[in-house]
């Protein structure tokens, strides 16, 4: 039923969600998985997958995919006792984020069902936790009294009852699992916790061995929601084992395999739990029931995490980014810290300049008062790097590429991935003439440029400008000779142009680590001052677009680059030059799906970018560019 099918799992990465992805995939489907972690490195490259936030899920992303069915198992969890601070956890990763990614599907034309993976937390504890020992479990069938335990349990009750608010608009199902007391492989549960810390040879910790709960293996609740999409449930639906086992008897299954296992009994003042799910509905509605128990699965944990412990698993430390050259470059700082919040991990965003009092300071999470280049060696700033978890460098300024391009290599042997072109291409972007010498000899439509004005053999007018460094510093257009030639005398190492009528583009573009050209979007620059865009307008130019792509990969950039383009009343192409880092308007580009930021830091993390496709906005946008107030 299920080969062919387009199905999405949030939360695929989890206990659950890689059980029920090794199954579904095996079956035929066509998968698409979203997670906070990183992709599983054992998984099929024909697993279509996205890590990050799936509060920044969009639509679109949804609808080029098309699900049939989702598996929404994403959530946050804590132990019995959530501390305060999964207060707002709670909130984002379990209110919001269950809201937010029915608010995404639910338009989807071809969505068939929906499971998501509720938990018996929404059922009234008073039937189920007692003050003394109980000798055996309480069964709860779907009827009985809910009144949730905990946030967690609230925010399951809350998507149920929005699933069946939906049920009465869409044409969709919805299947609500209310699950027990999950146990797997790479999980946080505490049979998983007790065996790896046996293997450490450490003495466990006991809390109520006399409580009792429903144990289900992970792989049989992939199962168990596998079998409710197949069948025609909907609503809720317990699943468990119906056969609950105390704390006490994991303890016994657990010493057959460490014999000189041992365990202290603490206090505590938590009731004793006596709860297991009643099957009934989900035997009737499926023909099936979960059947193994601690003693058969409890081996395969045994052996995982023994084959782990042999492997010195690392878990990856903090991924901090480093952006130089903040000055004032608030709208940089905002759409890389975009990227992070879209990733959602932990990296810290570290701003550096010269100047400590610089603007752009103030929107940074930490700053580093950054040495001159003359004085900052590659030891020193491996050494910074490395004392600050610094793993992403974004080099913002023309006058520093060829510095981080130069040190791109040794860089990377440290772990350090920037996000700058190689030096040959850098400084074709950064000399003027270079660049127009290559770009003719390669072909492309590039504005001559020579350094006296006699070779231009031009009878029109003239533009002239240094030959390095931003072309808008002082440029002289639409210059007579005697004027060209006399601007010229002001300036260090003078070029001249013919000067071209025309409306001017600026194209974007992310070229990732393969030499491929990911997204391109092409806008207009309406209203130019200082040589930058303070109104510029997203269009539809693939013409220039194509153009753009080609160049870049003859060039061998890498990274965020950004062409200047001036086509003339004929409709000709004339390519102005290149600049080789991210523009001060190229925040409108990832607006329209360029996500240039998100991608290098994604590529720096070792991830594959294919199942990460260019979305471009079908509305067309515009930026404005103004002067804000920051309160701090």
């Amino acid at each position: 039923m299920l080969r062919g099918k387009r199905i999405f799992v949030s939360g695929g990465a989890g206990v659950i969600g890689q059980a029920l992805i090794q199954r579904l995939f095996h079956m035929g489907a066509d998968l698409f998985v979203g997670d906070l972690k990183p992709r599983p490195n054992h998984w099929h490259l024909d697993i279509r997958y996205r890590q990050g936030d799936l509060n920044y899920l969009t639509k679109e992303e949804l609808l080029e995919f098309s699900p049939h069915y989702v598996f929404h198992l994403a959530a946050a969890f804590e132990r019995s006792t959530e501390s305060y601070d999964f207060w707002n956890e709670n909130y984002r990763h379990n209110v919001k984020l269950s809201h937010h990614v029915m608010d995404c599907m639910k338009e989807m034309p071809e969505l068939l069902k929906v499971v998501f993976a509720s938990s018996y937390l929404i059922y009234d504890p008073a039937l189920y936790q007692f003050a003394e020992p109980q000798r055996e479990a309480r069964s709860l069938n779907e009827e009985a009294a809910i009144y949730p335990r905990n946030q967690c349990g609230a925010a399951k009750l809350l998507h149920e009852i929005e699933l069946r608010f939906l049920s009465e608009f869409r044409p969709f199902e919805s299947v609500c699992a209310r699950i027990y007391r999950v146990y797997g492989k790479n999980s946080r549960d505490i049979i998983s916790r007790w065996i790896q810390a046996l293997w450490q040879g450490e003495k466990l910790t006991v809390f109520r061995k006399e409580g009792i709960f429903d144990y289900i293996y992970a792989d049989d609740v992939a199962e168990g929601l596998i079998r409710l999409a197949h069948s025609k449930a909907t609503g809720i639906v317990n699943l468990g084992t119906q056969n609950a086992r105390s704390v006490n008897d994991v303890l016994t299954v657990l010493k057959n395999y460490f014999p000189s296992m041992e365990y202290s009994e603490e206090p505590s003042d938590i009731p004793f739990e006596a709860s297991q799910a009643n099957m009934d509905r989900f035997m009737a509605l499926t023909g099936w029931r979960p059947s193994r128990q601690l003693e058969e699965t409890i081996p395969e944990l045994v052996e995982h995490y023994r084959a782990r412990a042999n492997e010195n698993v690392r878990q990856p430390g903090p991924h901090n980014l480093l952006v130089t050259s903040v000055s004032r470059k608030v709208p940089l700082i905002q759409s890389v810290k975009q990227a992070i919040a879209k990733l959602g991990s932990d990296t810290e965003l570290i701003g550096a300049d010269l100047n400590p009092e610089c603007i752009g300071s103030h929107f940074t999470d930490r700053f580093w008062e950054m040495p001159p280049l003359r004085e900052l060696s590659v030891e020193t700033l491996i050494d910074y790097c490395k004392r600050n978890h610094v793993r992403s460098i974004v080099p913002t300024r023309d006058g520093e590429l060829l510095f981080f391009s130069r040190m791109k290599e040794t860089l990377a042997a440290e772990g350090i991935s920037v996000m700058v072109s190689g030096t040959e291409a850098v400084e074709a972007c950064l000399d003027k003439l270079l660049f127009s010498a290559i770009g003719e000899e390669m072909g492309f439509p590039v504005i001559p440029v020579a350094l006296s004005i006699e070779e231009l053999r031009h009878e029109g007018s003239y533009v002239v400008k240094e030959r390095f460094g931003a072309g808008s510093q002082k440029i002289g257009l639409g210059l007579s000779k005697d004027e060209a030639l006399l601007h010229a005398g002001q300036l260090n190492q003078p070029l001249f142009q013919p000067y071209i009528e025309g409306k001017e583009f600026s194209v974007d573009l992310y070229v990732d680590s393969k030499g491929t050209v990911k997204g391109i979007v092409a806008r207009t620059r309406d209203l130019v001052l200082n040589g930058e865009s303070q109104i510029t307008t997203a269009v539809d130019a693939p013409l220039l677009e194509q153009t753009c792509v080609e160049f870049a990969s003859r060039l061998g950039l890498y990274g965020h680059v950004v062409f200047q383009i001036i086509v003339d009343a004929s409709g000709q192409i004339h390519i102005v030059e290149c600049n080789s880092r991210f523009g001060g308007a190229s925040s409108l580009s990832v607006e329209m799906g360029l996500d240039s930021f998100y991608w290098f830091i994604l590529e720096s993390m070792g991830q594959e970018l294919e199942s990460y496709p260019f979305l471009r906005s079908k509305r067309n946008k515009k930026l404005v560019r103004y002067p804000g107030d920051l309160i701090v």
